[in-house]
């Protein structure tokens, strides 16, 4: 079988100018280029590029497939709309993790699998994406996902606590599951972690009122002033994530080996929490 490699690229909070576009042209003349998204494959050779530098300088989201069993997905988000230190406190493994670049967080999912059956990579980036935008929102889940990877791959030691369970673990989006797919998260282990409170569709409008209205004054104007001249949704994403980490619940924490031993169990009886 010939090698086979799959990249493609989106961006997703500007369009690519024409000089960007002809940049990226530069580097490849046979990839699939429009003003959000550079895509392309190889049967022999590789990109003539560093993918994480590309992702850096042009886009928003990356994801890489080889017929050796890579599979990689990277989401960039600036800096200033994430909470690094929460972020890298979810993901302190190795085949998820985040790290800063320039004025960005970028988090990785990586993984190696030993399955012959592969299919090239058409079709998951535009079921992955979204992803960015629930990060954006507050929305954790993929990184708990990410904790998985990582504790399934036994990188952590038997008495390393999970981070805190995201609310809506047991309720996951159609994003959430081809995550587990792309990435080979065993099932049985992401259904013993979802004993977490229940997702609420959106937030609670009595609540979040009555947070606005303890905002200060000049900072609630200032607030209209930026969802009226902010295009785009970076602006009510913020303040979703503001509200619902006042409001967010803590979860008794377990350990690696509690949620394996869990996993076993529930394997023998055909039964999970």
């Amino acid at each position: 079988m010939s090698e086979y490699q799959f990249y493609d690229f989106r961006a997703i909070d500007r369009a690519l100018t024409r000089a960007e576009m002809a940049e990226l042209r530069s580097i490849s003349t046979r990839a699939v280029i429009t003003s959000t998204s550079f895509t392309n494959h190889y049967e022999w050779g590789d990109l003539k590029a560093d993918p994480l530098k590309l992702l850096g300088q042009y886009f928003d989201a990356f994801l890489y497939v080889a017929n050796w069993g890579t599979r990689e997905f990277y989401l960039r988000l600036p800096q200033e709309l994430v909470d690094y230190k929460a972020f890298r406190a979810m993901l302190p493994g190795e085949a998820a993790y985040v790290r800063k670049a320039g004025n960005s967080v970028i988090v990785a999912f990586e993984n190696q699998s030993e399955d012959d059956d592969w299919e090239d990579g058409t079709g998951w980036m535009g079921s992955l994406m979204s992803l960015r935008s629930d990060l954006l929102r507050g929305d954790f889940r993929c990184l708990y996902l990410g904790w998985l990877l990582c504790a399934q791959n036994e990188e952590f030691g038997e008495d390393e606590r999970e981070p805190a369970v995201p609310a809506g673990l047991g309720e996951l989006s159609a994003p959430l599951h081809s995550l587990i797919e792309f990435l080979g998260i065993d099932e049985d282990l992401v259904e013993v972690a979802a004993a977490s409170a229940p997702l609420i569709a959106g937030p609670d409008q009595k609540e979040l009122a009555a947070w606005i209205q303890s905002l200060p004054e000049e900072e609630k104007n200032n607030l209209l002033v930026v969802a009226v001249a902010e295009p785009g949704e970076r602006w009510r994403n913020e303040l979703l994530r503001r509200f619902e980490q006042q409001k967010h619940a803590t979860h008794p924490l377990r350990t690696r080996s509690n949620l394996s031993a869990h996993c076993r169990r529930s394997s023998e009886t055909g039964s999970y929490p």
